[in-house]
């Protein structure tokens, strides 16, 4: 390499082109975040807007970028028995990888065992700011779930933000435009069109991804911190070791199944990865994943299906947090739980855990419908743990983002749809 060559080269390295980056950015942003938030944590909390605006701005886009994605994949796939093919192994794998987390959760809490000794009483505890959660955890059952994946009407699907129905009418109009054949051609190219603006869009509001992280870290810390830390800090720890179990001994020998590095998994959704531990939504990132998971050689038509169902249906992190914090609650409270108790919280686990997307609050609400069901645990004892939730909500949302690219990546190899070469090259990149 000449001198000239190499003073080309150089800027590259430079810190400069090291701070150009969306994850470095993220990253610093974060920093600022604890440092305001522990500093001036009433700046801190008055720094929620930020946050609340990015991840608004992001939710914007998701119901018609799913639309636009998940049309043009069906209908490019054209063959109705491959989309009903992919689905069912999407679902299946969901509900293995789920039930596993579910196992995971319930045994790490009976072992860690951080609600013993809490003794709780709950006449002390002021549950008044759960009730709107109890109620909205009561109204959720297997019917009402159900019956919640059909929209009231076409548009009412897009202006609610319910990713279900969104998908659910994508996949109508993808099965139209394949039987229209020809004459439908124009239209999933329009549709197309469409989705690769859309995207851009996303690319614009992702330049205040940093801004939105800083908000959101000043206001975790700022009103959760220190305090909650110290008075449960031990379910938090416990907490988060589960998550990194989960993630290294239950998706890492699935990745190596599939035949590839879980870590270079984990390096290449980096930035993905920091944006939805800022503003604990996985939501804020569903555009990025799409298109990274297509970058990554997984076929358009397998992506389109598995990341929106999975956003529903594969949240290995909410899994976890459900068991673990359900048995948390009986320890703290003293409330006897035996082993055929906890094999019932189980299966109602089993079904409440796939209704946590498209509700407000989405974990917590779908706790405290599992405790209402289950009957054992007092409902009420659910506010022991809403000031932490947050923070738990630090260790899920990664936990699911991780999990439904795993989720991608596998169903594609087994549909013969991942160019592994292509992969390969994406995460040694």
């Amino acid at each position: 390499m000449t001198a000239g060559q190499a003073t080309q080269a150089r800027p590259r390295g430079g810190i400069l082109h090291w701070l150009s980056q969306l994850w470095v950015q993220v990253l610093v942003a974060m920093v600022a975040g604890v440092v305001i938030g522990h500093v001036w944590p009433t700046l801190g909390v008055k720094l929620q807007p930020l946050g609340d605006a990015f991840i608004k701005a992001i939710r914007m886009m998701i119901a018609p970028i799913i639309f636009c994605t998940v049309v043009h994949g069906v209908a490019r796939m054209a063959d109705m028995a491959r989309v009903g093919r992919v689905a069912l192994k999407a679902l299946v794998y969901f509900e293995l990888v789920t039930t596993l987390a579910l196992i995971l959760g319930l045994v790490a809490v009976n072992v860690l065992k951080p609600g013993e000794g809490m003794n709780i009483d709950l006449a002390h505890v002021d549950t008044s700011l759960v009730k709107t959660y109890i109620a909205q955890g009561k109204a959720q059952d297997v019917s009402h779930f159900l019956l919640q994946i059909i929209p009231n009407s076409f548009v009412g699907a897009f202006t609610e933000g319910n990713v279900l129905q969104v998908l659910f009418i994508a996949v109508l109009c993808g099965f139209a435009l394949a039987q229209l054949g020809e004459r439908g051609a124009p239209v999933a190219a329009m549709i197309d069109n469409v989705a690769q603006m859309l995207f851009k869009i996303v690319g614009f509001v992702m330049w205040a991804a940093p801004l939105g992280a800083l908000g959101a870290i000043a206001f975790t810390v700022g009103k959760f911190g220190a305090g909650s830390l110290l008075s449960l800090g031990k379910l938090l720890l416990a907490f988060y070791a589960t998550c990194l179990v989960f993630i290294f001994l239950v998706l890492g020998p699935i990745a190596r199944w599939a035949g590839f590095s879980l870590l270079k998994l984990i390096r290449y959704i980096r930035e993905e990865l920091l944006i939805v531990l800022a503003t604990t939504s996985s939501e804020t990132v569903l555009p990025r994943m799409i298109v990274k998971m297509e970058k990554a050689g997984c076929d358009e038509g397998v992506v389109g299906l598995v990341i929106p169902t999975g956003y529903s249906f594969n949240l290995d992190g909410t899994c976890l947090y459900l068991a673990f914090a359900a048995v948390f609650l009986a320890q703290a409270t003293n409330t006897p739980l035996g082993i055929g108790q906890q094999i019932g919280l189980l299966i109602v686990l089993l079904l409440t855990s796939k209704g946590a997307a498209g509700i407000a609050g989405a974990a917590f609400v779908v706790l405290a419908a599992t405790i209402a069901s289950a009957g054992t645990i007092p409902i009420e004892s659910v506010a022991i743990i809403l000031g932490v939730h947050r923070l738990m909500s630090e260790g899920l949302t990664p936990t699911n983002l991780i999990g439904n690219a795993v989720a991608t990546i596998v169903v594609a190899k087994w549909e013969n749809a991942l160019d592994e070469e292509k992969l390969a090259a994406t995460l040694n990149a």
